[in-house]
């Protein structure tokens, strides 16, 4: 166990020195316009991958995503199961650059900030309540009608891996508004990098992207569709 907390400690180290050292180079890019967003998305999908690196050789979780082919051409809404930082760093790479959902406060972070709004990523203000769901649509709408993908995690928060499944109603408004279809994903990274956890464990991280929700159904059954199939593959 000691080993393995020194090794995670080393990882922590080094994720957030690399994570500083590559925001800083973006900002660096805003001095150059025209390629910046160009810079940015590069630069993240070169964080992913540095990440996934890492977590390899330092701690020992091995990264597995599968079911690409799944995957709709265009615009699509990207559902997924959240239990560790690592889904993000798995996936993004594989999603063809889809624009993730976080929290306002996010984009007040110095350096962060400024990377996220460069990555198309929409904020949410989880103060506003009912409101949140209304700049969630609106910012949605702006991205689907570019061409990106929405990624979001329907849950809102990192669960443990066998807690409960509280899946919101927030992603069947969007499939309803936007008129696009959904993609589950199911995964299993909560079993060795855990929410707020210190130690990460060695192992093999696994995500699948499952076949498409297709457009046509009711908000409600769409949304019933969705939770079967994630947390029924979260256990096969």
């Amino acid at each position: 166990m000691i080993i393995q907390a020194v090794r995670s400690a080393v990882f922590y180290a080094m994720f957030f020195l690399i994570t500083l050292v590559l925001t800083l180079i973006v900002v660096l890019s805003l001095l150059i316009p025209p390629i910046s967003e160009k810079v940015t998305l590069s630069i993240a999908n070169f964080w992913c991958r540095t990440n996934q690196f890492l977590l390899r050789y330092l701690v020992g979780i091995r990264t597995i995503v599968t079911g690409q082919e799944n995957l709709p051409e265009g615009p699509c809404i990207i559902a997924s199961k959240h239990q560790s930082d690592w889904d993000a760093i798995a996936l993004y790479p594989e999603l063809s650059y889809p624009c993730f959902t976080g929290k306002k406060e996010l984009f007040k972070i110095p350096l962060l900030g400024t990377t996220i709004r460069l990555m198309g990523t929409i904020s949410i203000d989880r103060k506003k309540r009912g409101g949140a769901i209304k700049g969630l649509l609106e910012q949605s709408k702006q991205r689907i009608g570019i061409g990106r993908r929405i990624f979001i995690f329907p849950e809102g928060t990192r669960k443990a891996p066998l807690a409960e499944p509280n899946f919101r109603f927030g992603t069947a408004k969007l499939y309803e508004v936007l008129d696009v279809p959904v993609v589950p994903i199911a995964l299993n990274s909560g079993l060795f990098w855990g929410r707020n956890s210190k130690i990460l464990w060695p192992g093999i991280a696994r995500a699948h992207i499952l076949k498409p929700i297709e457009t046509g159904l009711s908000p409600e059954e769409m949304h019933a569709q969705l939770t079967a199939a994630i947390e029924m593959n979260q256990r096969a």
